[in-house]
C-alpha cells in the first residue's frame, strides 16, 4: 500500500517532467517515447517493465542486443543523458501503480532468463521486483549476472525497515554520482556477455 501511495504522489508532482521527457524523445529520435519488455516479476509471473526509450528503434535486435556500453552507437543523445540520471526508469512508477514491481527488489530480469534459472536463482523471484535493490547499490552494471543473483536472494532472505533505508540513501549516492550507469566492460567483454545472458 506505501508503495502505491509514494509512487501515486510521485506521478502526480513528476508529471511535468514526464511531459518534457516525452517531447525531447520525440524532436531527438524516431520511435516510440515508451519502451517496453516482457520481464520477470514474483514467482515468474511475465510482465512488461517500462521505461524512457533511450536507445535507437528496434535496437535490441541491432549490435550487442540487451546488453549495452557506454559508447553504445544505439544510444541517442538524450537517452544518454536521461541514462545518467537514471531518469529512463521513472515510467517504472506506472509498473508500481500496476502491482507488478515496488521500489525496493531485485531489478527485473529478461523473461528469457527463466528457462535457464537453478532452483536456487529461483529464488530472487519470491519477491516484488524492484526499481533499485541491494545489488544495485552494490555494483549496479558493473557486476556480471552471476554477481548480482545472490545479493539478491540476501535481500530476499532479509528484508527489514533497516536495510530498505539503507539501499534508499545508497541509491541517492548511486543516483548523484551517476554510478554503476554502464558495466565498464569493452565492446568484445559486452558481446560476450550478451552470448550468455
Amino acid at each position: 500500500m506505501a508503495d502505491f501511495l509514494f509512487a501515486l504522489l510521485f506521478v502526480i508532482l513528476l508529471a511535468p517532467l514526464f511531459v518534457i521527457v516525452a517531447l525531447m524523445l520525440k524532436i531527438d529520435s524516431r520511435g516510440p517515447v515508451i519502451f517496453k519488455q516482457s520481464r520477470l516479476g514474483y514467482k515468474g509471473d511475465v510482465f512488461n517493465v517500462w521505461k524512457f526509450r533511450t536507445m535507437c528503434d528496434d535496437a535490441e535486435n541491432q549490435g550487442t542486443g540487451l546488453t549495452t556500453a557506454e559508447n553504445d552507437p544505439r544510444i541517442t543523445k538524450i537517452g544518454s543523458l536521461l541514462r545518467k540520471a537514471s531518469l529512463d526508469e521513472l515510467p517504472q512508477l506506472f509498473n508500481i501503480l500496476k502491482g507488478d514491481m515496488s521500489f525496493i527488489g531485485p531489478r527485473p530480469a529478461p523473461a528469457k532468463h527463466l528457462k535457464e534459472y537453478s532452483h536456487y536463482e529461483m529464488q530472487r523471484l519470491d519477491i516484488l521486483p524492484g526499481i533499485t535493490g541491494w545489488s544495485q547499490v552494490n555494483g549496479r552494471n558493473f557486476l556480471t549476472w552471476a554477481e548480482r543473483i545472490p545479493l539478491d536472494i540476501w535481500y530476499m532472505r532479509n528484508v527489514s525497515l533497516k536495510i530498505d533505508l539503507l539501499i534508499i540513501l545508497k541509491t541517492i549516492k548511486v543516483l548523484v554520482l551517476s554510478e554503476g550507469v554502464y558495466s565498464g566492460r569493452n565492446d568484445k567483454e559486452v558481446q560476450d556477455a550478451n552470448k550468455k545472458e
